[in-house]
């Protein structure tokens, strides 16, 4: 195991120890929006990659939707977290539960919606948007569209990221593996 994931004890500013062990961290991972590339994605549509997950399937993204912009009717296979930072926007099922500048919304898994910007906004709508699992995504005659999760987010914003000369810096966690731990294991 590297000394980077052994845990160790904890200890306060002053070097007292606290009664919990933690991780040793190095670095605070962190990244500033405004240095984060913008990466056309759909028609109307913009993601700065924040952070994937691969192996738990969560995913952080900035989403920026211009006005009169819908992303199509979508299920989610996991829970998904909506921080609204700029304009507004709502769920063609919910219009009367708009979004705007401060909302948070939890969304369950299970949900299914289709997000919509209003035409009538004055300026784009920004999002921070933490999603674990998938969104399954459908035409609007009930087809089979695509599925959005971790994994394909890391495909197709490299892809696109590529083909707009955009160098991607994101947070990625996990990293699949053996572990192994010191002394003699028996034989079974």
């Amino acid at each position: 195991m590297s000394d980077a994931l052994k845990p160790a004890a904890a200890a306060t500013n002053s070097g007292a120890e606290l009664p919990l062990f933690a991780l040793p961290q190095a670095e605070l991972l962190t990244l500033d929006v405004n240095e984060v590339p913008l990466v056309d994605t759909e028609p109307g549509t913009k993601l700065q990659l924040l952070r994937l997950d691969l192996e738990a399937g969560r995913w952080v993204v900035m989403f920026h939707m211009e006005p009169g912009t819908s992303v199509p009717i979508h299920y989610h296979t996991g829970t998904a977290e909506v921080f609204t930072l700029k304009g507004r926007w709502y769920y063609q099922e919910y219009p009367d539960q708009p979004q705007t500048a401060g909302s948070y919304l939890f969304e369950p898994g299970g949900s299914v919606h289709t997000l919509h910007a209003p035409a009538d906004n004055t300026e784009d709508t920004v999002m921070l948007v933490m999603v674990t699992g998938a969104n399954v995504n459908f035409t609007e005659d009930g087809q089979f569209h695509s599925i959005i999760d971790a994994v394909s987010i890391k495909h197709w914003l490299t892809g696109f990221a590529k083909e707009q000369g955009v160098k991607l810096r994101y947070i990625s966690t996990g990293a699949a593996g053996y572990v192994e731990t010191e002394g003699a294991c028996a034989p079974s």
